[in-house]
């Protein structure tokens, strides 16, 4: 049956193996067993929080893990529809287990998700996941008697505003701002407008109307192109799309510019730098942050560490060289200073935050860093031979390579969870990049063909 976690969680067409109902209660119970362990100092009823965004599926899904998590007797606190990062910072502060969250996140409306935090807020370890994933796909069946043992309801939203607002500098204020904000029909449909309307701000918000069905459906961070026009359209000081469970963000600036999560880093790395909070002088980006973001913060005095695809591996990165910032192009910061995991509204605010001090507008912010022209590719593949052993690939890619001159970069991988080749090439000029990679591809599919059933 394969892997079950990708990289953030379980994930899934719901009604559709591995979101059956049946096996929905065997991953409550297999985490039962293995989360606990992991609290410092359990006492009494183990505790979990469990929290939901706005898909119509997650009502079940909440009552058959909780079915799961009652057979083995476990207290769960009921935080109905919340942004993921507002359980990842409830879960420490209310000392419970652990934590989980139902939804899939940028997802469309037909997927869902399970994911779980530690004890300390944190995604779980690939270790902790692979002694989940034994439980449920080893050859000894799970035997246990679900049992629903009722739901403790704690609205903590407050909490989790305050908590946010606590984050900004004393005094600080959106008042007099125009604000643009998509909600993505998601879990902060609530939560965000009221904290900017509490800061002073007055907003416009699209994509608070969920209706079970439309959560990331032509708007939030995925989709920007509405949010865009209607902030430029109303002149707005800018706009801002999360996604549906809120821990993605995206901006816009005053024309309808668009700014993803490598113009967020661009404009947060340099500021907490010159304000003495960006520790040892780096941040932790992914390979697929564009070039022209590491060259303009290697300019700056700011080290990068490059890691694979994935927030996990950007917070262990992190939490390795002690950064206070790390994030994805897709809009996914981390905020170490305030937060473990990423934050979409936390971001939003941040972002605002270091914008007002330096007193530009957003669109100079798009303007003040060079992006590199980027060729993305796909192959589907029947295997997924090591490159190495691809004819001649070696040797062609190290060409490829050499012709860049030092001013652009091949990133080349098997995507993790699909039958599929990636290929990223940027450089400065995109006829160039576009010529390596057709040529990068076309020596692959000639020569891997024999090699193709393995792995």
């Amino acid at each position: 049956m394969g892997k079950l976690f990708g990289t953030d969680g379980i994930r899934g067409i719901t009604w559709d193996y591995p979101f059956t109902p049946d096996f929905i209660r065997k991953i409550g119970y297999a985490a039962s067993l293995v989360l606990p362990k992991y609290k410092k100092a359990a006492a009494g009823k183990p505790v979990v929080l469990l929290g939901m965004d706005s898909r119509a599926s997650g009502k079940l899904i909440k009552k058959y893990l909780v079915e799961g998590l009652g057979a083995s007797k476990f207290k769960v606190v009921d935080l109905g529809i919340i942004p993921t990062p507002a359980v990842a910072y409830l879960v420490k502060r209310e000392k419970a287990d652990f934590g989980i969250v139902i939804s899939a996140s940028h997802n469309p409306p037909e997927f869902n998700g399970i994911k779980f935090f530690s004890a300390e807020g944190l995604k779980l370890s690939e270790d902790i996941e692979e002694k989940i994933e034994k439980l449920l796909l080893g050859k000894k069946p799970l035997a246990f008697r679900p049992s629903h043992p009722g739901l403790h309801k704690k609205d903590f939203t407050r909490d989790y505003e305050d908590f946010l607002k606590a984050t900004l500098p004393p005094g600080f204020t959106l008042k007099g701002l125009k604000i643009l904000l998509d909600c993505a029909n998601g879990a902060a449909y609530k939560i965000a407008p009221r904290i900017f309307r509490d800061l002073g701000a007055t907003i416009k918000v699209i994509g608070d109307k969920p209706d079970g069905a439309n959560i990331n459906v032509g708007c939030g961070a995925l989709h920007t192109e509405k949010m865009a026009k209607a902030a430029a359209d109303w002149g707005a000081f800018c706009g801002i799309s999360l996604d549906g469970d809120a821990d993605r963000c995206m901006f816009a600036d005053e024309k309808g510019g668009a700014l993803d999560g490598d113009d967020i880093v661009s404009i947060a790395a340099p500021y907490l730098k010159k304000k003495g909070r960006l520790t040892n002088n780096g941040v932790s980006l992914t390979f697929m942050s564009n070039y022209g973001l590491i060259r303009y913060l290697e300019d700056a005095g700011i080290s990068v560490a490059q890691v694979p695809v994935g927030d996990k591996n950007v917070t262990d990165a992190m939490e390795k060289g002690d950064l206070k910032l790390g994030g994805e192009s897709s809009g996914h910061i981390i905020f170490r200073e305030f937060a473990p995991t990423g934050d979409g509204v936390l971001t939003a605010l941040q972002t605002l935050a270091a914008v007002r001090d330096i007193g530009r507008p957003f669109s100079w912010f798009r303007r003040h860093w060079k992006r590199y022209p980027q060729v993305l590719e796909k192959v589907k593949v029947s295997g997924k031979p090591a490159l190495k052993d691809v004819a001649g690939f070696s040797a062609k890619l190290t060409k490829c390579e050499a012709a860049l001159k030092g001013n652009g970069r091949i990133f080349i991988r098997y995507s993790g969870t699909e039958p599929l080749l990636r290929l990223l090439v940027e450089g400065e000029s995109r006829p160039k990049i576009k010529a390596i990679a057709d040529e990068l591809l076309e020596h692959y599919r000639k020569h891997s063909g024999a090699l193709a059933g393995k792995n």
